[in-house]
C-alpha cells in the first residue's frame, strides 16, 4: 500500500472503475482494537462511495480476529462468484509475547497463498505496529487511513483482473 509519506502528502487519487456494474467487494473487519479497524473500515467504504459503488455491492463482515481474516477471505474466494475484490482489515499491536509474530505471521502467509490461487485480489489492510499511536496515525491520522489505500488498490487489482479477462484469448505474438 502507498502512504502519505511516499505519496508527498498529496490526496488519495481514486481511480476509475472499469466495470463498475460488476463490481462487488467482500470488506472483512477484525474486531480486536476496533476504534482503528473501524476507521480503516470506514475509510474503505469512503474510497468506494467516491468511486461511485453503492453499498449494495458491498460485503461487509465483522470477524472475531485478525487470524480469522484469511478464513473469511477465503470464504468469500470460495462461495461470493460475483466478488471481484477483497478487502482484510485488521490490527494487530506488538505486546510482550510472541504472539504478535504468530498472527502476522499467519495472516500474511495466508494472504500470499490465496493471492497466488488467482480467483480475486485479496487486499492487506491489516496494520502491524508496535503501539496505538502507530495505529491510529495510519487509521486517519498524519499518515492517511490505509482501510481507503485498501480499497484504491482494490480498484486497481479489479481493474487488471478485467483487463486480463478480456486477453483472455488475445495472442501475444502475431
Amino acid at each position: 500500500m502507498s502512504t502519505v509519506l511516499n505519496t508527498n502528502g498529496a490526496e488519495l487519487e481514486i481511480p476509475r472503475l472499469m466495470d463498475p456494474e460488476e463490481f462487488k467487494c467482500a470488506i472483512f473487519t477484525a474486531e480486536w482494537n476496533p476504534e482503528i479497524t473501524g476507521a480503516l473500515r470506514d475509510g474503505a467504504i469512503d474510497v468506494f462511495h467516491k468511486a461511485g459503488v453503492p453499498d449494495t455491492s458491498l460485503f461487509c463482515q465483522d470477524v472475531p480476529g485478525t487470524v480469522e481474516l484469511v478464513n473469511a477471505a477465503a470464504l468469500a474466494l470460495n462461495y461470493m462468484p460475483d466478488v471481484k475484490a477483497v478487502i482484510i482489515i485488521g490490527c494487530v499491536i506488538r505486546g510482550d509475547t510472541p504472539h504478535f509474530d504468530y498472527v502476522c505471521d499467519i495472516v500474511s502467509e495466508g494472504t500470499a497463498r490465496l493471492n497466488a490461487m488467482g480467483k480475486a485480489p485479496v487486499i492487506f489492510g491489516v496494520l502491524t505496529v508496535d503501539n496505538q499511536q502507530q495505529a491510529s496515525e495510519r487509521a486517519g491520522g498524519v499518515l492517511g487511513n490505509k482501510g481507503a489505500e485498501a480499497a484504491v488498490a482494490a480498484i486497481k487489482m479489479a481493474n487488471l483482473h478485467t483487463t486480463a479477462a478480456g486477453m483472455r484469448y488475445t495472442s501475444f505474438r502475431k
